[in-house]
C-alpha cells in the first residue's frame, strides 16, 4: 500500500561526498517508486545547484533549511551546561522545528522517518508512527577518538561521548521503530532492547561503480570525506606508518588519497609519492586507475561504503577488522584484513608483486558484493520497517 513518507535528514542529500548523503540518497531513489515522500533537509552550507532539481524527481515536495554559523554557536553556548549532546543542538533549531510542526500538518504523514540522531529532536514527540535511522553508532566512534585524541581536545570529547550515550538510550524509546547499519553496531546501541533494532545494510550502485578499463597510474588509493575525522585518522596512519614500510622495500610505490574537503592534516601528508586529490567529480577514475584499494579505519563506526565501491570495481581492497566485522567479508578470499602497521605493509606488496593473486581477490569481492549489497534489497527491508 502506497505510504506517505515525511523524511527528515540533517544534510542535503546532494553531492553524494559523505556517507549519510549517500545512504539517504539512495533510500530515497528506492522507496520513491512506490510511496509519496516529503524530503526535509537540513543544511549548513550553500546547496549544491542542481540539488533541488534532481531531489525534486525523487520526492512530491522537498524543502531545505538552512542553519548558519553564528546561530549554530549560541545554540552550542547554550548546551554547555546541559545533557543534550552537541551535535544535536547543532542541527536542531527552534524556528525549523516549528516550520517542520506546521509541514507535517500539512502534509499529514503515515509515516515520519529520521536519520540520525540528529534529527531525533523535529519528531520524538509526534504522534504519528515514525522511525529513527541511527546508522552508525555515534557513542561507539566518539570512545574510539577519545582513546587516541590529544589531551587538550578530551573534555570535550568526553563530555559529548556521555551525552550522546545517554541520548542514544533516550531516543530509542521516543521511537516506533529502529534500524542501524550493521548488526556490530546494533550490539553497541546502549539499550536493554537493543535487538528490536532492525539491521539496514548500505548497498553500492553497481551500474554505476563497475568495472572500468584504466591504465594504472597508482599503486595504492584511499578514498572518502578527508574531512571526517576516521578518515583523517587512516590517512595518517596510511602515509607515516604503513607506507614508510612499503617503502622500504619498492621506494617507488605511489598513493593517492581522493576525496573532498582534505583537512590540513591530510594536505601535509601530500609529496612526490603521495598525491592528496581533494574534491574530484567522478571517483571512479582513480579507483580504476590504482591496483589496490586500502582504508585502515581505526575510529568510527559502521559499513564502509567506500569498500563496498571498490569491491564493485573489482580493485583488490584492504581493510581492518573493525571495517570488516561490519562488512562481513571472508580475510584472504574476498578482501585482506591489516592488523598493524606491518601487516598492512606486507599485504601491499605481496598484492603489487602478484598481479594474479590482486585479479582474484578483485573478482571475489566483487562478486561478494553483487551477492549481498545493492540498494534494491536493502531498501526492501527498510520499506517493510516503515510500513509493517
Amino acid at each position: 500500500m502506497k505510504k506517505k513518507i515525511f523524511i527528515i535528514l540533517s544534510r542535503i542529500p546532494y553531492p553524494l561526498e559523505k556517507g549519510d548523503k549517500l545512504r539517504a540518497f539512495y533510500q530515497i531513489r528506492e522507496l520513491s517508486d512506490k510511496h509519496d515522500l516529503i524530503l526535509c533537509a537540513i543544511n549548513d552550507e550553500k546547496p549544491h545547484p542542481d540539488a533541488m532539481q534532481i531531489l525534486k524527481k525523487l520526492s512530491s515536495s522537498v524543502y531545505f533549511f538552512r542553519i548558519r554559523k553564528t546561530d549554530i554557536f549560541l545554540r552550542l553556548m547554550r548546551v554547555l551546561f546541559s545533557t543534550q549532546p552537541f551535535q544535536v543542538a547543532y542541527f536542531h533549531k527552534r524556528s525549523i522545528h516549528r516550520q517542520i510542526d506546521l509541514l507535517l500538518k500539512k502534509h499529514n504523514p503515515d509515516h515520519i522517518f529520521c536519520q540520525l540522531i540528529r534529527t531525533a529532536e523535529y519528531a520524538k514527540n509526534s504522534d504519528i508512527d515514525k522511525t529513527i535511522d541511527y546508522q552508525d553508532v555515534f557513542s561507539a566512534g566518539l570512545k574510539r577518538r577519545l582513546d587516541i585524541a590529544p589531551w587538550y581536545k578530551r573534555f570535550l570529547l568526553r563530555s559529548e561521548y556521555h551525552r550522546v550515550l545517554r541520548y542514544e538510550a533516550h531516543v530509542f524509546d521516543q521511537f516506533d521503530k529502529k534500524t542501524i547499519i550493521s548488526l556490530p553496531d546494533r550490539d553497541k546501541i546502549p539499550h536493554a532492547a537493543r535487538d528490536q533494532i532492525t539491521v539496514i545494510p548500505n548497498g553500492v550502485d553497481t551500474g554505476f561503480f563497475k568495472p572500468l578499463n584504466k591504465d594504472k597510474r597508482y599503486d595504492i588509493v584511499f578514498t572518502g570525506n578527508m574531512g571526517y575525522p576516521p578518515n583523517i585518522n587512516g590517512a595518517e596512519f596510511l602515509v607515516k606508518d604503513i607506507m614508510p614500510l612499503v617503502w622500504a622495500e619498492r621506494p617507488d610505490t605511489t598513493v593517492v588519497v581522493a576525496g573532498a574537503s582534505p583537512s590540513a592534516k591530510v594536505k601535509k601528508l601530500g609529496s612526490d609519492k603521495v598525491l592528496i586529490t581533494g574534491w574530484v567529480e567522478d571517483i571512479r577514475t582513480y579507483y580504476a586507475s590504482s591496483r589496490v584499494f586500502i582504508a585502515p579505519m581505526r575510529i568510527g563506526t559502521g559499513l564502509q561504503n567506500k569498500v563496498l565501491e571498490a569491491m564493485a570495481m573489482k580493485i583488490p581492497c584492504i581493510t581492518s577488522p573493525l571495517a570488516n566485522k561490519a562488512l562481513g567479508a571472508r580475510e584472504d578470499i574476498e578482501i585482506r584484513i591489516g592488523k598493524n602497521a606491518a601487516s598492512y605493509a606486507q599485504h601491499i606488496l605481496s598484492l603489487l608483486a602478484d598481479s594474479e593473486t590482486r585479479k582474484q581477490l578483485g573478482e571475489k569481492g566483487h562478486k561478494f558484493v553483487l551477492q549481498h549489497y545493492n540498494w534494491e534489497s536493502t531498501t526492501a527491508k527498510l520499506e517493510k520497517v516503515i510500513t509493517g
